[in-house]
């Protein structure tokens, strides 16, 4: 199996590291993640200017863009990158797998996610996709290794379950306070709550968000509400609106 690894908060992140530790014990993996932090940036792709593109020690790549200009470039047929992977590109063998974010992609943040933004770009581009995010609870912090322990199983799992053509998976794994608990893994749907704002001015006359991310609104069942209560969220994210 071939995957490549992206992500959005940046090539030396830690959850990125995490991946391809796990993602490489059973796979043949590259790595082409965002030369710095590009969390927020949503779908944008990098037109109005060139970009570099360093190659790493380790041979990772990195690139001087967006989450979704990774997963273009190194996806999309006749990609300079990866020449030994030329025949599986045109043949739309390879998965993407991006994350793992530092921070949950539930419900609306799909949307401005750049982690979410490779898997739907690898998705447009006719390749299977899998983001992957952990949430981390109030006042908490967050153990790497507990996080590789709960996502093991669900990558390993989903990576046998092509989420079928149009349609990426969208995986969030809890924070629960204790973390060697067992947690249950329940597919369900984004929830389209919108994410509250609370604006305020600063002493600068700056505006900022004092809204709290962990208050957010949330209906029962879907993934905000199923990921705040210490289960892992799995959602099959489609590219457009099913037809009416």
């Amino acid at each position: 199996m071939k995957i490549l690894i992206s992500n959005d908060d940046g090539i030396e992140a830690p959850g990125i590291n995490t991946l391809h530790e796990l993602l490489s014990e059973h796979a043949d993996c590259r790595v082409v993640a965002p030369l710095g932090p590009q969390s927020g940036v949503g779908h944008a792709l990098t037109y109005d200017r060139p970009f570099d593109v360093h190659e790493l020690k380790d041979g990772h790549i990195a690139v001087d863009g967006t989450p979704a200009d990774c997963a273009r470039l190194a996806l999309s047929s006749g990609s300079p990158l990866f020449e030994e992977w030329a025949e599986a590109r045109r043949n739309r063998e390879i998965w993407l797998v991006s994350g793992i974010n530092r921070g949950a992609n539930l419900g609306m943040d799909l949307y401005p996610s750049g982690t979410a933004a490779a898997a739907r770009e690898a998705c447009l581009l006719g390749f299977r996709a899998i983001a992957i995010s952990q949430y981390i609870g109030p006042f908490r912090e967050l153990d790497w290794s507990a996080c590789a322990r709960r996502a093991r199983p669900v990558l390993q799992d989903l990576l046998t379950q092509p989420p079928g053509e149009q349609n990426f998976w969208n995986v969030n794994l809890p924070h629960p306070v204790d973390d060697h608990a067992d947690c249950e893994v329940v597919y369900c749907q984004p929830d389209p709550s919108p994410q509250a704002a609370r604006y305020a001015k600063n002493a600068e006359g700056q505006f900022f968000d004092e809204a709290v991310y962990h208050d957010r609104p949330r209906r029962p069942g879907l993934d905000i509400d199923v990921c705040f209560g210490g289960r892992v969220t799995i959602s099959k994210v489609g590219l457009y609106p099913e037809p009416s």
